[in-house]
């Protein structure tokens, strides 16, 4: 299993000033020596739900690990000075070129085990996807086709669920 705090696992001194210093992993590292404070956090992530004028959601089948070759919303690491609002709209177009309109918040999911914390938008779709490095395979799916089974992670099968009960029908 992966460490929730790699950068914390095996830290004993201060980085700044490489004296003894108090660690509560996973959360912080501190130092009486020079006042030195780090604390860590879960790490947002900006997905969507685009959808296109049919009414089908628009999945990528992921080109890296992990997961790689599994269906996913598109997504990825909000970057410091970016809205999540921006990076949603950002990771659309960088993984399947697409231009989307974001719509509603569908949701947030998170758990504690876990680094991330992935809030997820319905968009609509306003440009035709193509695949990338990153999106070996683009799929328009209807609700009753979403390949459930072949979806990359937990948060991709709960927020599509959430996605479908508040979509019209």
């Amino acid at each position: 299993m992966t460490s929730l705090n790699p950068a914390l696992e095996d830290a004993r001194f201060c980085p700044r000033c490489g004296n003894p210093a108090n660690v509560d992993f996973p959360r912080s590292i501190r130092c009486k020596t020079c006042g030195y404070g780090a604390f860590y956090n879960p790490k947002p992530v900006a997905c969507t739900i685009p959808a296109d004028d049919d009414g089908r959601v628009i999945l990528l089948r992921r080109g890296f690990e992990p997961h790689r070759g599994r269906w996913s919303m598109p997504g990825g690491f909000v970057d410091l000075g970016e809205s999540v609002e921006d990076a949603a709209r950002r990771e659309a177009k960088e993984e399947l070129g697409l231009e989307i309109e974001l719509e509603r918040l569908i949701g947030v999911y998170s758990h504690a085990d876990d680094r991330h914390v992935v809030v997820v938008y319905a968009a609509r779709t306003r440009s035709r996807p193509s695949p990338s490095e990153e999106a070996l395979e683009v799929g328009a799916f209807a609700p009753n086709t979403i390949p459930w089974q072949e979806l990359a992670f937990d948060s991709d099968e709960r927020a599509l669920r959430d996605y479908l009960a508040g979509a019209p029908r």
